[in-house]
This record gives C-alpha cells, structure tokens and sequence, in this order.
C-alpha cells in the first residue's frame, strides 16, 4: 500500500531581533548602525516578515540613542527588498501613552506605510475593539497589512466564547490577519491547542503567535499551537532569545523540519545571522544593559497572573518605601484590584495602573486611601470600557460623582494635527516631525535641537579647492 502523501503546511516565521527582542532584553538599545550590516542576510532568510519598528523603539530612539526613527524605518526599507516589515502600533494610543485624535492616527499609520511598513500590529490594552477601528481602515485605506493583536489573559471573564467572539468582530472589522498577543507569557501549551483549535473554526483570516519565555512554556506553546493549525509564530534570533524574549528561531525552525509544518528555512544562514548578533549580546551582559534578572525563568507569572515586568516594578516600588515585607501581600492585592478595575489584561498601561494601586492599597493601610491619577483616568473611562463592569463602591470612592465616559474616548478629542503642525514649525525639516512631536512632545523637541547642533559641526571632507568648508 502507497504511503500516503502528507499535506506540506510549513508554519512561517515572524523574525523579532530588530524589536521585540532587543526592547525586551536590552531596553530597546540596539542602534540602527548596528542593525544596518546584517540586513541584507536577514532578507536572504525567507521570514513571513521582520519586526522592527513601533512598540518601544520610536520612544528609545529619540530619547536615547538621538536617531530619528523615521530615518530607521527608511533605512531599513533600503535593505529590505523581499522581505515584509512589520511594527506594532498601540491602537488609539499609537506609540504614545495617551490617546489621539483620528486624525493623528490617521496620519501615523499613511506615513508608516508611506517609509516602509508592510504589516501594522494594533492592539489596544483593553481589548475594546472601538479604540482599533481608526488604525485598522486607516491602514486598509491605504493599502497595508492591517493584523489586530488580542492581548491575551486569563480570568472569569475570558472564556474561549469570549475570544471566539472577539476574533469574529475583528474580521467583521476589515483585519487580514489575527495575533494572540501573549505579552505575560500565560498562555500554556495545551490551552493554545484549545484557543488555536477554537479561533480556526471561528474566522478565515490567518492566526500569528506571539508569547515571551518568561514563564519558561513558550517553546512548548508553540509546538502545541502549530499542530491545531496556527499560521504564524513570532521568534528571535538566539542570542536575543529567551528569558523575557521569544523562543529562538533556529529552536523552532530545527524543530518542525522534516515534518508537515517544515518552515524550509537555510540553518546555515540562520547561523551567520546569529553569529553577527552573539558578540552584542556579549557587550550587553559585560556593561550589564542585559541583566540577568531578564534571562531566567520566573514561574511566579503563571502562578499570580502577573507579567515579569510588573513583577519587577512592584520589587522596586516596595524597596524604595522600605516595605519589602509586603511583596506577598501586594502580589495577593494584585488580582482584587484589577477585578475591581473590570478585570483588564495586564499589558501597558494597565499593569502599572493597577499595580501601582495595589502597592498603595497595602502599604497605605486601607484600600483606596490614596489612588493615583492614573486609576483615576481609568475608571472614569479614559481608556475605554473593560471586559466587565467596575466595582461601583469603588469607583464611587475613587472618582466620586464624576460621570464616566462611555463612548469612544478618541470621540472627545478633536482634531489635532493642525495646532500640532503649528506648535512646533520652527522645527519641522520633514512631514513625520509632526508625528514624532505629537507623541513625545518634549523628547522630540530636545531631539530636534539636537539634530540642528549636528547640522552645524565641519565636515572637512567638504572642503572646496580654496580650503573652504561647508556646513554638512
């Protein structure tokens, strides 16, 4: 009897090194400089696409590394000829911390598509899929990959019938593909086998990975994924892989070869590409950018729901009130205070919010005593509406007879390109200036009087026959 014939469906490979990866290993540091050198390699490759620009990068390159992230993106796009790049874009809040008006995001997502990006991630910390329905036409509109990231959870509320709901409406809305954004690294291997499984049979449109070793499972998560049908997985090269990172590329292409999901991806290439990257994983564990506190496994986010980040951030807050005693009770705080904030995902810049007021609740000595801004804005509605209702006794405590909104937020907010475009003229060399002062107003301010000192220093090399110098 004929052997029979096995149906190839090679799983494809959503490369992170150039964002994700760095973002979560080395604060987002990595230089265009030193990406530029392996580009053309990468693009050899064969990857479903090459994450590397939004989340964190647009922030950290001007703040930190005073490089215009425009100027990456078209860099990039020089380099990139076969290859689809993609970035990840924080819905109505862009890749700022605040929400937008449409026409900020409108214009946002033309000009990324406009300097190079194939494939637009939108997520919202919510889920509350009125602050995606902007960026989603607005990148449909103009010809672009619009993929809508769920930030996947765990919680009463968060059923399979929930994300099969979800999933259903962000077709209906006009996405091309679907990610299950697993930003906590929660997702366990066979949960993914019932979630994929579920998410195929609701919609058509194909279904990307996305999850962080954090909690050590990711690997295995993503085997599970791939045999119920997931269409993509996002991976990063191995020495920017694992700890708070994805599972490494050349793991996950080793492991489906020979096999139906085969990715067909060249080890050997994979191989000088990581070769190029091995020494700045070096440079950063040497100079401690990368600490080892990141590259551990932590169980601890499986077992209180908390991402390894917040974990971190509620250390040092109890250390700089000398109560580290209370880590426990802050960690037992953690889940009553997100279910009476309606129970979110805890992604930013909701992770903070509620962490922050659970180190408050304790330390304070009575719940709700002392309540930041940010809980504030949260329960008054600001960021949209959460997967369930807020606790009312709480709310009233914390807001008092102010009345929530319960629209859209981005419906309150007028236009505000035009006052933008006015407010900082004196500086715009290039239509995106606008865009990078719109989000970070202060940063991108400096950043251009940075780059005005730069254009005024000699560049002998310019020198004419009479020994003149220009400058560059």
């Amino acid at each position: 009897m004929a052997n029979k014939k096995v149906e190839k469906k090679p799983v494809k490979i959503t490369e992170t090194v150039l964002r994700d990866a760095h973002q979560s290993l080395i604060a987002t540091r990595m230089t265009t400089e030193q990406m530029l050198p392996i580009v053309d390699k990468m693009d050899k490759v064969g990857y479903h696409a090459v994450e590397c620009w939004g989340g964190a990068t647009f922030d950290a390159s001007l703040r930190f590394l005073k490089e215009d992230p425009w100027e990456r993106l078209r860099k990039l796009r020089d380099g990139f000829k076969n290859t689809k790049l993609q970035m990840l874009f924080r819905g109505q809040n862009i890749l700022g911390y605040n929400h937008y008006a449409d026409d900020v995001v409108e214009y946002f997502v033309q000009k990324s598509l406009a300097n190079g990006i194939d494939i637009i991630r939108i997520f919202d910390c919510l889920n509350d899929i009125r602050n995606l329905e902007t960026a989603v036409n607005a990148a449909n509109k103009e010809g672009g990959h619009a993929q809508v990231a769920l930030s996947y959870t765990l919680g009463d509320a968060y059923t399979l019938k929930y994300w099969e709901d979800i999933a259903k409406k962000i077709e209906d809305m006009g996405a091309k593909s679907l990610c299950i954004k697993d930003m906590a690294g929660l997702l366990t291997p066979y949960k993914a086998t019932e979630l994929v499984t579920t998410l195929k049979k609701a919609v058509s449109i194909p279904i990307d990975l996305h999850t962080h070793y954090t909690s050590g499972v990711a690997s295995m998560t993503y085997l599970k994924a791939v045999e119920a049908g997931c269409d993509i997985i996002d991976t990063a090269m191995s020495p920017f892989a694992l700890g708070t990172s994805q599972p490494a590329t050349e793991v996950m292409v080793e492991t489906f070869r020979g096999t139906e999901y085969d990715t067909e991806l060249d080890q050997d290439l994979l191989s000088e590409i990581a070769d190029y990257f091995r020494p700045m994983r070096e440079q950063a564990l040497e100079s401690g950018l990368m600490s080892t506190k990141v590259l551990g496994v932590n169980i601890n986010t499986l077992r209180y729901q908390v991402p390894g980040g917040m974990l971190s951030n509620l250390v040092s807050q109890l250390k700089e009130m000398g109560q580290e005693d209370k880590f426990r009770e802050v960690l037992e705080e953690v889940p009553r205070v997100r279910k009476d904030f309606g129970e979110p995902p805890l992604v930013t810049p909701s992770s903070q919010i509620v962490g922050t007021q659970a180190v408050l609740n304790v330390v304070s000595g009575e719940r709700y005593k002392m309540v930041t801004k940010e809980s504030k804005k949260l329960l008054s509605g600001e960021f949209g509406q959460t997967v369930k209702p807020f606790n009312k006794e709480v709310q009233k405590k914390c807001i008092g007879d102010v009345k929530p909104i319960t629209c859209r937020p981005a419906d309150l907010i007028e236009p505000q390109l035009e006052s933008l475009e006015k407010e900082m003229e004196q500086w715009k060399e290039q239509d995106e200036d606008v865009l990078s002062y719109a989000l970070f107003p202060q940063v991108a301010t400096d950043f251009f009087k940075y780059r005005e000192t730069q254009k005024t220093k000699i560049d002998p090399t310019l020198a004419d026959k009479d020994n003149q110098v220009y400058p560059v």
